[in-house]
């Protein structure tokens, strides 16, 4: 099979702990290059793919004519710089959320797409793990009535002025960081958009650290309300629900799958027995990279597009503005 070399931009924690490992261990990927200005802070990549080779510039590993595909795991304000960057280099590209910082942003990513001919999209890892294709699969079949109601909360604790989540100057705040999660995934699951929606956003330093929105959300089968939690000050949790006419779906573990939890979905019915599927062992950073890797060498579907990405970054502009 054709086997595509990845490059990442970046010795970034989230790479050397996940993506990079999960580009190494995914069918038809081959973890080929790093680009960090600091040589020793390539050896962890090197101790699980000793044949890494070390660019010592971004610039470098872009002109590395061996590179079909470039991972961005950098500081959310340098997404859009480098995504174009790598696409004018004729690479494929796979950026992290938020691939923006503003959704007409993302306007000029579609367009440097489209001219170079190249895949480019956001690492919107979730969608691809089954959990989430099971559960809209079950609101696709109105397996709980009519959709009435879809609540999220994704939360954890980090107060470190030093990290990049609490820097306003690199894209910090708990909405880009996992507020793309809390929104997106009632996006994808129930094919809905927002409508009117209302913010309570906490703030330090010029970074938000805690956010409640309520509204409500339309599909074409109708609207429902909607409530999201997003806070970077508080003891972890993870939870999204379903509520309908006739049941619900619950997630327990619906985004860090196998570290924070076990993934694991129940679908509630009055009069009939729970259904709960778990998925112990999925990795969705593997799935996605191959899912990645199919589009590009056998045009097979992809389930995240900058489009979507586009609709979620649309999502969390009004959520600011609704704060303002």
């Amino acid at each position: 099979m054709t086997v595509l070399n990845w490059g990442i931009l970046g010795a970034a924690k989230f790479a050397r702990e996940h993506m990079g490992r999960a580009i190494h261990a995914a069918e038809g990927a081959r973890l080929a290059a790093l680009a960090t200005s600091s040589p020793e802070k390539s050896n962890p990549f090197k101790a699980f793919a000793p044949d890494l080779k070390v660019h010592d510039s971004y610039d470098a590993l872009l002109a590395d004519p061996e590179i079909d595909v470039v991972y961005i795991p950098l500081p959310n304000t340098l997404h859009v710089e480098w995504t174009k960057k790598a696409l004018a280099a004729g690479k494929h590209v796979l950026t992290e959320k938020p691939i923006s910082m503003k959704a007409e942003e993302i306007d000029g990513l579609i367009a440097a797409r489209d001219a170079a001919g190249k895949f480019a999209t956001e690492a919107y890892m979730i969608v691809h793990h089954p959990q989430w294709q099971q559960v809209r699969d079950w609101l696709d079949a109105g397996a709980i009535g009519e959709l009435r109601h879809a609540d999220v909360a994704f939360t954890f604790n980090n107060p470190d002025p030093t990290n990049i989540r609490n820097k306003p100057e690199m894209g910090g705040g708990s909405i880009p960081d996992i507020g793309v999660y809390a929104y997106s995934c009632v996006r994808f699951a129930a094919r809905a958009e927002p409508g009117d929606l209302r913010a309570i956003i906490h703030r330090e330093n010029d970074v938000d650290t805690f956010a409640q929105v309520t509204g409500e959300m339309i599909s074409d089968k109708g609207r429902f309300t909607y409530g999201a939690m997003t806070s970077t000050r508080l003891h972890p949790r993870q939870e999204a629900v379903f509520q309908g006419s006739e049941g619900l779906i619950r997630l327990t573990c619906p985004f860090n799958a196998n570290v924070f939890d076990q993934a694991e979905v129940t679908l509630i019915r009055k009069g009939k027995p729970d259904e709960v599927v778990r998925y112990p062992g999925v990795n969705q950073y593997v799935i996605q990279v191959e899912a990645f890797v199919r589009h590009i060498t056998e045009g097979a579907p992809y389930m995240w597009t900058l489009e979507d990405a586009r609709g979620t970054q649309a999502m969390i502009d009004k959520v600011f503005a609704s704060a303002s």
